[in-house]
């Protein structure tokens, strides 16, 4: 799910700024001079990021409630975080792209419009698979909608000092957004219907279009799309997946989930095939080869993994095992929305001073401590105390979350910051995907689902300590 610690996009779009000003300032025929104010493109580009955050830590409150409504599995609302997840993972690679051919106004008018269309529909829905297919939709518009709301931003403060404060309060507004969905979801769930969660975007939604209606046109730039790659790359994470999914619910001995893994397996042979032989690939494969951006990957991979497949789990514990209404859920997660927005901004001071690899390493460590700590939840633990025992799980994430960002980039050529940071964010939003996947298939498992969730923690576990060894043998001049 977008974060705030998606400074990645934040770097594209400030670096974008210093190579696109010439083309920004003038309007030829692909763009349309309109007068209107910075400050209300900076609104609507900002709205957009707040819709995004609270529809999607809104929805995870709601999810035990859907399941209910609409006599969804584990499975089933496993797909309802994962439909999202995948497409804007996926699209993530080639969003920028497509931002720069149609414009990064009308690729963002257009997102808010599919985004509102599929939330009308999700909370129409009659059946869970409906209700799928529009989560599919709503994740695909929000990836096409992050990037292109950034370049908005960069488009409509051409000075260095404003741009960075405008970005600054796009920031802010989505980690606002994050730690009153939980609430908003929560009580919303309660007093009205989980459906009002999606209706809640209809509104919002319409006063972006009205916004950008009054927005300048962005330019468009010739940029190359690798659509094989695209399609292959959303192909093989779907069949993972879905096999992932289907073999936790019904067993990994039936064809449709070593089917599945199969079918994944022979997409991402593909993928691989496409992107070595494509001249402009959406993901070098040379850029896999440099060992500090692997490692970034890795972490960015394993980091999400534990904080959103574990907010998963716990979404569902708070509700179906401790018996928490969907108000009592919400509560539980703001404490953790408001301490990552405090270690992010904490984190770009302690890389400051003690460079970017110090942040990464004690925010690996904090999730782990916090991992293992989370092993004492049981069934009477409380409500209060389960969110006590997520902060540092939390606090972990939002301290090395923009640090391994910097980190990244540190070591790259300068034109590829924009391919290398949405390369992160994919693989970071890959890494919940499946872990939702993953970790779901184990509580759903007839050992009950305390003892899936504390085998799921100790998996989380193993993969930071494997992460956080990687980057302490980074050599030194990446340090």
């Amino acid at each position: 799910m977008p974060t705030v610690g998606n400074t990645q996009d934040v770097q594209r779009a400030q670096r974008a700024q210093d190579t696109d000003r010439t083309h920004d300032r003038s309007h030829t025929n692909n763009a349309t001079p309109r007068t209107t104010s910075p400050n209300l493109t900076l609104f609507a580009a900002l709205l957009g990021f707040v819709m995004i955050a609270v529809d999607t830590s809104a929805v995870n409150v709601g999810l035990p409630a859907v399941g209910r409504g609409l006599g969804g599995s584990t499975a089933g609302l496993q797909w309802i975080v994962d439909a999202y997840t995948l497409m804007f993972a996926a699209l993530l690679l080639s969003a920028g792209a497509f931002s720069d051919r149609l414009g990064a106004s009308r690729l963002y008018a257009g997102g808010a419009a599919a985004f509102t269309l599929a939330s009308v529909a999700c909370g129409l829905a009659p059946n869970l698979g409906f209700l799928i297919v529009a989560r599919l939709v709503q994740g695909s518009a929000a990836a096409l909608m992050l990037p292109s709301s950034l370049a908005l931003v960069r488009q409509a403060f051409p000075d260095a000092r404003a741009r960075a404060a405008a970005i600054a309060r796009w920031t802010m507004a989505g980690a606002a957004a994050t730690a009153v969905g939980p609430i908003l979801g929560g009580a919303l769930t309660s007093s009205v219907s989980w459906r009002s969660i999606f209706f809640l975007n209809l509104p919002v939604g319409l006063v972006i279009l009205a916004a950008m209606r009054r927005t300048e046109r962005s330019v468009r730039r010739p940029a190359p799309l690798d659509l094989p790659g695209q399609i292959t790359a959303i192909l093989g994470l779907a069949a993972l997946t879905y096999g992932v999914i289907s073999g936790g619910a019904s067993g990994f001995g039936r064809p449709q989930s070593w089917g599945s893994l199969l079918v994944a397996l022979v997409s991402m042979s593909a993928f691989v095939a496409v992107e070595r032989r494509t001249r402009e690939p959406m993901l070098p494969l040379g850029l896999l080869r440099d060992r500090v951006v692997a490692v970034c990957l890795a972490v960015g991979f394993v980091i999400n993994a534990a904080y959103q497949g574990l907010i998963f789990v716990f979404g569902l514990f708070a509700q179906d095992i401790l018996g928490r209404s969907a108000v009592g859920a919400g509560l539980v997660f703001v404490p953790t929305a408001v301490l990552c927005t405090v270690t992010n901004l904490l984190s770009a001071r302690a890389a400051g001073r003690w460079g970017a690899r110090m942040p990464v390493l004690v925010g690996q460590l904090a999730c782990a401590v916090g991992l293992l700590m989370l092993l004492v939840v049981n069934v009477h633990t409380s409500a209060t105390a389960l969110a006590l025992l997520l902060l540092p799980l939390a606090g972990g994430l939002g301290f090395a979350v923009p640090s391994l960002t910097a980190m990244m980039l540190g070591g790259i050529a300068p034109e590829r910051a924009g391919l290398a940071g949405g390369v992160l964010n994919s693989f970071r939003q890959t890494g919940g995907a499946l872990a939702v996947a993953g970790f779901g298939a184990l509580v759903a498992q007839h050992g009950g689902f305390v003892t899936g969730m504390h085998l799921s923690l100790l998996i989380a576990v193993a993969l930071l300590a494997a992460t956080t060894l990687a980057t302490l043998a980074l050599p030194k001049a990446n340090r």
